[in-house]
């Protein structure tokens, strides 16, 4: 167990750096590509908080009327990432930094906002890590592996976006790369303390797996639904959105989840 969980921590935290290294090439990346691999990933996020995390936190439930942990939990994770979203800025209001720092070439202002769009992306890593490590509670590899897959699918336009900002406001290159490491390893610290938390208090394992569940399932309607949006493709992304959903349904059950 200890191998498979070292594995996907750096899997996942690692997923976020492969992005940073494509977005080096792609800085300028097409809304039409971004906007259907995030569709695609907010699928997969979909499919994993409700059959990786929410139905096995129902499941684990002994009796019918604990079933208010996992009503609880849900509720519970979306306010939790609402509150971070309150002190941070939204995932789709990258557009707008990007031409408002183009017009200003590299005022204070543009790179003030750039800074805190990074901070935003970092601090929501490690729920987003402490969703996989929760997941292990489970017992099943294919939750796990649903989970996982989801998030570190999404990384990888994350750890994209963030490099065409900081490199306009004058970042280096190799510190550029830097910060991209170090939000990866914030993700890997949540996984870890996830994973913990489950292991030493499995009673809260309903409430646990579905507060994680909250968490993605808020995060794909206030900000990866609403990014896909934004640019006149979201037919394109609908439909991506629903294949990444798919796909999850398709394996879960051909892997006996």
């Amino acid at each position: 167990m200890t191998s498979t969980l070292l594995t996907t921590a750096l899997g996942i935290g690692l997923s976020t750096v492969f992005g940073a290294g494509i977005g080096f090439f792609l800085k300028n990346l097409p809304h039409r590509f971004n906007d259907a691999i995030l569709g695609l990933a907010a699928g997969l996020m979909l499919a994993a908080a409700v059959i990786g995390l929410i139905l096995p936190a129902t499941e684990c439930s002994e009796a019918p009327f604990l079933l208010w942990q996992v009503v609880l939990g849900v509720f519970a994770g979306a306010l939790a990432i609402g509150f971070i979203d309150q002190l941070t800025p939204h995932l789709h209001r990258l557009t707008g930094i990007d031409r408002e720092h183009r017009q200003n070439h590299g005022g204070l202002e543009g790179v003030n906002k750039v800074l805190l769009f990074v901070t935003a992306i970092a601090i929501h890593k490690f729920p987003e890590g402490l969703a996989v490590g929760v997941s292990f509670g489970t017992g099943n590899p294919s939750d796990v592996l649903t989970v996982a897959l989801s998030i570190g699918i999404q990384n990888i336009p994350e750890g994209m976006v963030i490099i065409a900002p900081l490199l306009t406001i004058g970042v280096s290159f190799l510190r550029t790369f830097w910060i991209a490491f170090f939000i990866g390893l914030i993700e890997i610290l949540g996984t870890f303390c996830g994973y913990s938390l489950v292991s030493f208090t499995t009673g809260i394992l309903p409430f646990a797996l579905s507060f994680a569940g909250g968490t993605m399932l808020y995060v794909i309607s206030d900000e990866m639904i609403p990014e896909t949006h934004a640019h006149g493709y979201e037919k394109m992304a609908t439909f991506s959105l629903l294949a990444g959903f798919m796909f999850v349904v398709v394996a879960d059950v051909l892997l006996g989840g």
